[in-house]
């Protein structure tokens, strides 16, 4: 299938052929046509899997169609709200590539800078607005934002909400809502809470759902390094050096940690930043715009932070703690092997963090490989569990000799993919916060 077999206004089709848009992702080839016939939607789905383009092109094409040569001032017909600053700057970026030759116009609010020149955007007139809950609140309760002309409204990373703690100000805005609307519904898991908060906002709807073993076990090549707290900043700093012209997002669990990394990056003389919620807006911004241009080749990024960053060609991820919630290990690999293209995502395990480890393999079903034996290895953590069960760490033994031998070759085939055909020296970069 074709986006032009999907029966979109030729302005949009336009758009979405110069942003190099062929063939639509699954969640684009079940959802837009749904979309188009005015039905409310749930979908089930990872970042990374092509839903901004999946909810903002039929809502572009609805509105295209309803212009009619409406005059006046503009009114807000479409609302996106979204977790993060960072998700609603991207997700800005994207209506304004496929709406350019609508006319269309949309702007984008979140809190943590001053709210001047998003009041004035909003005086002047929008077709969409994409907004963080509590800017958006905010400004509602101001007066500058009203609901009467809204026609459509999406909930994007709707599990991300509740987990930020922002169901309370969801249930308030879904309130303010119009009766008459078309709703959309995304989330990456559907636990009971997020159940029952579509259920509130939703009518007649019809349900996609991607699996995330897609993006997890067929794109990204992945790999795992047993090594102890202590030693974590050296074997990053070694497999920086080893691959000197890859693009790294490297995750932290804490804001803390994040800035720990970089101090230790540093001390190396390996450039990096951060982003985390600790951050100002414009630090962020610069850090992860140098991060896109290729400027920056090492960023760190807490969870809620990253959900924002899509980057073209990301070479390497690097799990430098292991989320302690296994969808959380699918979200942050996902930021590489994104579309079409593969990916390599690299996690550091020490002794603490092997529970979390056994849940997330239990969560992909499969056994993430075991990378080579390596000078930082954690011996302490391997000892202790081969001293719980003696026949059991006899076992492990033999099955990660096996993994060893395979995965040195999987190394070695790492590093010369990413070095062949490359001069010495040469950069081949090219291009979630709390509200």
């Amino acid at each position: 299938m074709t986006f032009k077999e999907l029966g979109l206004a030729e302005p949009i089709l336009k758009a979405v052929e110069a942003e190099g848009y062929t063939s639509p992702t699954p969640i684009q080839q079940q959802a837009i046509p749904i979309l188009l016939k005015g039905k409310d939607l749930l979908g089930v789905a990872q970042t990374g899997t092509g839903k901004t383009a999946a909810f903002g092109i039929p809502i572009l094409h609805h509105l295209y169609q309803s212009q009619n040569g409406q005059k006046g001032r503009r009114k807000i017909k479409a609302l996106i709200v979204t977790p993060t600053r960072e998700l609603a700057l991207q997700i800005g970026d994207s209506l304004t590539a496929y709406g350019k030759h609508t006319g269309l116009r949309n702007t984008v609010i979140f809190g943590g800078v001053k709210q001047a020149k998003q009041v004035n955007a909003l005086r002047n007139g929008i077709d969409i607005l994409v907004a963080t809950p509590g800017r958006l609140l905010d400004l509602m309760g101001q007066g500058f934002i009203t609901f009467r002309d809204l026609e459509f409204v999406v909930l994007d990373e709707a599990d991300q909400m509740l987990d930020m703690g922002f169901v309370h100000d969801i249930k308030k805005i879904i309130a303010q809502l119009p009766a008459k609307r078309q709703s959309l519904f995304f989330s990456a898991t559907m636990p009971q809470a997020i159940v029952q908060l579509s259920q509130k906002m939703l009518g007649d709807f019809e349900r996609v759902t991607i699996k995330p073993q897609q993006a997890t076990a067929e794109k990204v090549e992945q790999g795992v390094y047993f090594v102890s707290k202590k030693n974590k900043p050296k074997l990053l700093v070694h497999l920086l050096n080893e691959n000197p012209s890859d693009t790294v997002l490297v995750f932290s669990r804490t804001k803390h940690g994040a800035n720990k990394i970089v101090k230790k990056l540093s001390q190396a003389n390996v450039n990096s930043a951060a982003i985390h919620g600790n951050k100002s807006q414009t630090a962020r911004q610069k850090a992860l715009g140098n991060f896109k241009d290729g400027k920056l080749r090492v960023l760190i990024a807490t969870d809620i932070a990253a959900r924002g960053i899509d980057v073209e060609d990301l070479s390497l991820v690097i799990n430098y703690d292991l989320p302690n919630v296994p969808e959380t290990y699918v979200h942050r690999i996902g930021r590489t092997g994104r579309a079409n293209a593969s990916g390599i995502a690299l996690s550091f395990c020490d002794k603490e963090e092997r529970p979390y480890l056994r849940d997330i393999e239990k969560l992909i079903k499969q056994e993430v490989p075991r990378m080579p034996e390596h000078q930082f290895v954690d011996d302490e953590g391997s000892a202790d569990e081969e001293n719980q069960n003696p026949k059991q760490g006899r076992n492990q033994n033999s099955s990660q000799n096996r993994n060893r031998n395979r995965n040195k070759r999987r190394n070695s085939s790492y590093r010369g993919r990413n070095n062949k055909n490359r001069p010495s020296g040469q950069n081949n970069n090219r291009r979630r916060s709390e509200d």
